[in-house]
């Protein structure tokens, strides 16, 4: 019998690895190994580097799942030196080479993400990026219950503003392997239309869900249904 790969989560701005939680219980339920890395959000590139060091450490195959801009670190080409089956975006960011994300998140309307949302945060080599606590709901989290969005806007991790601009050269990952994509069709941080069009360029088996941004919170059941799909497809075409 093959053994199942291990499930590599690789969260986004504003929140932490735990946003995982209920997608990654219900895949361990499944019998799947899951991890999920504190993603450093300081430098895109800086970033990727890190994720691929901590891939370096894991035995046997792998799926990596990204979320908004953890699906541009598994785009990044520093993340395919590693035993990679396939890649499962999540209302994610799915670049090529020489695109940034700001550029990428500005191509279609519909991205409530700006200065009237945000806020900058001056910090010791940098300014981070934050919500606004009165539009995270909206523009981020706007099917969650009230008590936890107020939790997740207290506590939301910031990007470092420069990796919005910053691109990567090199072939990116989804060029050479298998890929599946959710997209959330009630997203007003990543519009729906910059996923689909990113998620069909990667020829990625695409599914959509009425949901906004915090797709793995909102809608854990469906997004960890699809990972497994992509799981056991990736298995069956590599043997």
């Amino acid at each position: 019998m093959t053994k199942k790969p291990t499930i590599v989560f690789v969260h986004g701005a504003f929140t932490d690895a735990s946003a995982w939680n209920g997608v990654s219980a219900r895949l361990q339920d499944m019998g799947y190994s899951t991890l999920a890395p504190a993603v450093p959000l300081r430098s895109f590139n800086a970033d990727a580097e890190y994720l691929s060091a901590y891939l370096a450490k894991i035995d046997g195959p792998m799926v990596l799942v990204g979320h908004s801009y953890g699906g541009s670190l598994i785009s990044h080409p520093a993340v395919g030196r590693h035993c990679v089956q396939a890649l499962v975006f999540v209302a994610a960011f799915v670049p090529d080479a020489g695109e940034s994300m700001g550029e990428l998140n500005g191509r279609f309307p519909g991205s409530q993400l700006g200065d009237a949302t945000t806020i900058l945060r001056e910090h010791p080599g940098g300014n981070d990026l934050y919500l606004r606590t009165e539009h995270f709901s909206g523009v981020y989290a706007a099917d969650l219950p009230g008590p936890v969005v107020a939790l997740m806007a207290a506590s939301q991790r910031p990007l470092n503003v420069t990796a919005l601009s910053e691109v990567f050269e090199g072939e990116p990952t989804w060029r050479q392997l298998p890929s599946w994509a959710v997209i959330a069709t009630a997203d007003q941080s990543l519009p729906a239309e910059a996923q689909r069009f990113m998620a069909e360029r990667a020829g990625s088996v695409i599914t959509e869900i009425s949901a906004s941004h915090a797709l793995p919170l909102s809608q854990p059941g469906y997004v960890a249904d699809v990972i497994a799909a992509a799981a056991t497809g990736a298995a069956e075409s590599a043997e």
